[in-house]
Formats: C-alpha cells, structure tokens, sequence
C-alpha cells in the first residue's frame, strides 16, 4: 500500500512558468546557469542553484548560498510571480516530445514510508552533495524540486489520469530544448479520493532519480521532529514531494564513458587483455550497442563491438548482470585500473543524450584515450536492483527527458 496525498504547492503564475522552469541544478554549470539567468532573472536557478548570485560561485562552503537560495524564492513570492494553492490538490505533469510522452502524478508521500525501506532506491548518495541539499532545505524551508518516482504501471491509474487529463491545462510551454510540459490541477474531491485510493492499491514505490533530494528530506525530518517533541506528525516536514511515473511509460538512455588513458598499456597490450572476457569485432558502424551485453568502444579512431563472453558475469546477480557492472569488473578496473568510479577522475561520464559525437570528440581530443558506448538499463533491471535490496553502479541511468524545477514548490511551513 502507498501512501500518496495532494498538497498546497507553490507555483508560478500561468503567464510567468515558461519563465520560472528552468533545467534541474545538477545538469547545468554554474557558468552555464550564470549565463542563462543574465538573460533571464526569473529564472528558477536563481532558487535551485543560487551560486549564480554570489561574487564567488565556486566558494562551496559559503553558507551564504543558502541564504541567497532562500531571499530569491522570497522575492518571488513578494512579486507575486508565485502563490501558493489554498488547497491540496494533485497535479498530472506531462512531458512529451515529438517520440516520445509520458503522465506522472506530482503530490507529497510520507517519509516515514522512505525511512522503512517501502520507498526503495537503487543508487548510493555522496556526503557532500546530501549535505548540500539537506542545507538548502532547512535554509530555504521548502523542497524546491521533487524526487521522481516510478511504480509498476498499473491500468486502473492510467485510466483515471487519461480521464482527468481531458481539461483543459493549467500550464502548457514548450522549453528552449524543444521538451513540452503540461501540467493539470486536480482540486475536485472526487479527482482527490480517486487517485488517492488508487496508489494505496501500489505495493512498491521505487525512487527513479532525485536520490539526494530524498535523503536530505529524511534528514530535515529527523532534525525538525527532534526540534519539534510536541509534533502531531501531519507537519509538512514529514512530507517529501514527488512526481510519479508508471514505469512503462519511462525512457532511459545510456549513460556512458571515456577514459583519460590506457593505465600504462600501449594500444597491443590494452586490446590483448580484453579479449580475456569479451569477442571483439571491428568496423563496429552501428557506434552504439543494440541489445543487452553488447559494448561499443571508441578507440585509436575506430568503432569496435565487445561482446560479453559466456561465464564473464553472473545471470543471476542483479548487479552483476548490467552491462555497466560488466564493462567494469572486466574492463575499466582490472585493465584500466579504475577502482572507485564515484570519485576515480580518471573517467568522465556522458549522458546518451549527447551522443556518440561527443565521445568521438572528446577521444580525438586526445584528451581521452578510449569511449565505451553503453545499452540503456531497463527499468525492469532497476526494479529488480532495488527489490533486492541492492545498488546500482554510479551513472547507470540517464533519464529523459528531464523535469522541469520551479514549476512545484513544497513549502515546509503549511
């Protein structure tokens, strides 16, 4: 049974939310978002990512990027860019591209579903990024950007969003990378009560993305209760925002890798080693790989096809069976030596939506000696990870297309 309830949410006014929504801060560069709000101050960067308006940006450690974070919502609020719903509602997000749609459910879910392990997650978080979030939260006194979640589909769902969403729309753009986003309000107790009973019948919730949003949001409950002995526990802070997808409806696309040099090997050398746990096949045009177990790689000008050899990975782990775990144990760590590939600097992760160029680029470059090009994790694949209680290597998804951040705000004070 999942718990899943609407919410009073902050949110832009219609005729500023092409403005406000700006691309989640963990995809952009400070220079990037410098850029981007210099033409346009309404920008939610300013929120998400307010280093942009401090004198040094990179000062990471300077709590005033908090502060800043917290008086720019403020301000947004004061000239009433945003209100704030005097209701709880739930809203049906769509993004949709010329390909490609899909209808997620944005509400607020009890973290003490998370904390129980009930809301699973298939991916480690870092310290410094988790203390990064846990600070703008408590500072700001709002999730400014939700966790994304998936569940198994489930018709009776589909079927009572395919009807709500025959209205029409409360917002409806199409953002500078071509993606369009629809949101509908659902303020009726019927809508309410429908979708409300509806996801108590889903057993499993499974966290997609927004790990470090998530954990940070279960800290902040922890530190505000502890703050709070008198609590009733329906206080906003017991709450973390979501938007929720069925899993069928979910586009993942490779997530993958170039590596800065051969560890010592010379070119022979490195293509004698990994013929030990892959068939190497030359000419390789397709550039990215077609099905499961299957590798491009990029290297002294060329595509070649790896190709898994029988008895290389375990069938039956999990983790062991992703194509991410096998370029791994079998490659990046015992020829090229990559050990941790959470904080390894020796190599770079591309997201697929950048394309194959983009690692024939950086290789050419010479800057990077060779490119692995990556089948996309299936959300099957996630799905069982996280059943199992287990982790995923780090970067094994790439989800698009991307939410939009500052189209819902999750105030902590209503």
């Amino acid at each position: 049974m999942s718990i899943v309830l609407p919410f009073k949410a902050l949110r832009p006014q219609k005729q500023f939310v092409e403005a406000v929504a700006s691309r989640p801060y963990d995809v952009v560069s400070v220079q990037e978002a410098k850029n981007i709000v210099k033409s346009n101050p309404l920008s939610f960067l300013r929120v998400e990512k307010s280093e942009v308006d401090m004198w040094d940006p990179h000062n990471a450690h300077d709590d005033r990027i908090y502060e800043i974070a917290r008086e720019n919502l403020t301000r947004l609020v004061q000239e009433k860019v945003f209100l704030q719903d005097q209701m709880p509602c739930f809203y049906i997000y769509r993004l949709k591209n010329r390909s490609h749609e899909q209808y997620g459910v944005v509400a607020r879910v009890d973290l003490a579903e998370y904390e129980a392990g009930r809301i699973k997650k298939h991916e480690l978080t870092t310290v410094d990024k988790e203390v990064d979030r846990i600070k703008h939260v408590l500072t700001v006194n709002a999730h400014t950007g939700p966790v994304f979640l998936t569940y198994p589909a489930q018709g009776f769902i589909d079927g009572l969003v395919k009807k709500m969403v025959k209205s029409d729309p409360e917002y409806d753009f199409i953002a500078d990378d071509g993606i369009s986003h629809t949101v509908w309000v659902l303020n009726t107790g019927e809508d309410i009560t429908a979708l409300t009973s509806a996801f108590r019948k889903v057993d499993t919730l499974y966290i997609a993305d927004g790990h470090h949003r998530a954990a940070a949001a279960a800290t902040v409950r922890r530190i505000k209760r502890a703050q709070n002995p008198a609590a009733q526990g329906d206080e906003a802070y017991n709450f973390v925002m979501v938007v929720l997808f069925p899993h069928n409806q979910l586009k993942i696309m490779s997530y993958n890798r170039a590596v800065r040099d051969l560890n010592g090997l010379n070119n022979d050398e490195f293509s004698r080693r990994i013929e030990s746990c892959f068939d190497i096949t030359d000419n390789f045009m397709e550039k990215s790989p077609g099905q499961c177990h299957e590798i491009g790689m990029y290297f002294g000008g060329g595509w070649y096809r790896l190709t898994a050899k029988n008895g290389s990975y375990d069938r039956e782990d999990s983790v062991k069976v992703l194509d991410v775990s096998i370029l791994h144990d079998n490659l990046l760590r015992p020829v090229l030596g990559i050990q941790d590939p959470r904080t390894d600097r020796r190599i770079e992760y591309v997201g697929g939506v950048r394309g194959v160029q983009e690692l024939e680029t950086m290789v050419d470059s010479g800057e990077y000696a060779v490119a692995f090009t990556l089948y996309p994790t299936r959300m099957e694949q996630l799905m069982a990870v996280s059943d199992a209680g287990k982790v995923m290597p780090p970067k094994s998804t790439w989800f698009e297309p991307k939410l939009r951040s500052g189209i819902f705000v999750h105030p902590l004070t209503s």
